[in-house]
């Protein structure tokens, strides 16, 4: 049935399964049952193979757009241990001249006009 759904065969879906690009869940009975996310993912690597990547391109594709799912959790969870604000380009990018006053030219551009 999922098989059809997908518009593909279930020895594909096994494949995909036993490369990791899948992962449906099992009834006691070990039958699978494949989530209406799982389609979704099945036809996007229906639509990755048609775009031309093979299955380890793919399976790279999905651990990114994973990982890129998770990331919006990972900031309300506040994971990231950084609590401090990034510095502002003005503080980062000026320079104390040769006579101790603030220069906000570019150091590569001053380079470049001397040579």
């Amino acid at each position: 049935m999922a098989a059809e759904l997908a518009g593909m065969d279930a020895q594909r879906l096994r494949l995909y399964e036993a490369r990791g690009l899948l992962e449906p869940d099992r009834t006691p009975g070990g039958t699978r049952r494949y989530s209406a996310d799982d389609l979704d993912r099945l036809r996007c690597i229906g639509a990755l193979l048609g775009d031309g990547l093979n299955l380890a391109g793919i399976a790279m594709v999905l651990n990114l757009q994973d990982e890129n799912d998770r990331l919006p959790h990972r900031l309300d969870d506040h994971t990231f241990n950084n609590t401090e604000p990034p510095p502002t380009p003005s503080a980062t990018s000026t320079a104390k001249s040769d006579n101790g006053d603030e220069d906000d030219t570019d150091p590569d551009q001053t380079r470049r006009s001397q040579s």
